[in-house]
C-alpha cells in the first residue's frame, strides 16, 4: 500500500455512507494521532485499539493491531461526516505556513496538518504558530 492515510479517509467514507457503526482500520501512530483529532473535533463517537484475530495471524502468531472506530449520526441518522478528500499525497506534498492555513468550508470543517509539534487541527496549528503538511480536509 503506498498511502496508509487515504486507505483510512477511504475506509471512513465508505462506512458512513453505507451506515455501519464502526470500521477498523489498521492501526499506525499517524492513524491514533488522526482519529484524536477526529473524536476531539466530534466527527467520531470515539475509538480504540483491537488486536485482529484472523486465520492468517493465527498461523503466524502473530496479530496485527486495529483501530475500530465507532462512527457517529445525527438523531435522525444523517451523516456527521459529509466529505472526506485527502489533501497532501506521497507524490504530491502540500505544505502551509500558519499563516496560510485556509479554512475549511468557510471554517465548518476541518484541516489536519502534521506540523513540527505533532498532529493538529488547522486552527490549532495557527493559534500556535506552526505551519507543516495537509493530510486532509474533513466535513
Amino acid at each position: 500500500m503506498t498511502d496508509p492515510i487515504a486507505d483510512m479517509l477511504t475506509r471512513l467514507r465508505n462506512a458512513v455512507i453505507a451506515k455501519h457503526s464502526r470500521v477498523d482500520v489498521p492501526a499506525s501512530k499517524l492513524k491514533v494521532e488522526i482519529a484524536k483529532i477526529l473524536e476531539g473535533e466530534g466527527y467520531i463517537h470515539g475509538f480504540k485499539i483491537v488486536d485482529e484475530k484472523s486465520p492468517e495471524a493465527a498461523k503466524a502468531a502473530v496479530a496485527r493491531q486495529m483501530i475500530r472506530i465507532f462512527l457517529k449520526y445525527g438523531p435522525h441518522g444523517e451523516r456527521v461526516i459529509t466529505g472526506l478528500e485527502r489533501i497532501s499525497r506521497p507524490g504530491r506534498r502540500v505544505y502551509f505556513r500558519s499563516t496560510d492555513v485556509p479554512p475549511v468550508l468557510g471554517g465548518l470543517g476541518t484541516s489536519i496538518l502534521t506540523t513540527s509539534r505533532g498532529v493538529m487541527t488547522g486552527r490549532a496549528a495557527a493559534q500556535a504558530g506552526v505551519g507543516g503538511e495537509v493530510l486532509c480536509n474533513i466535513w
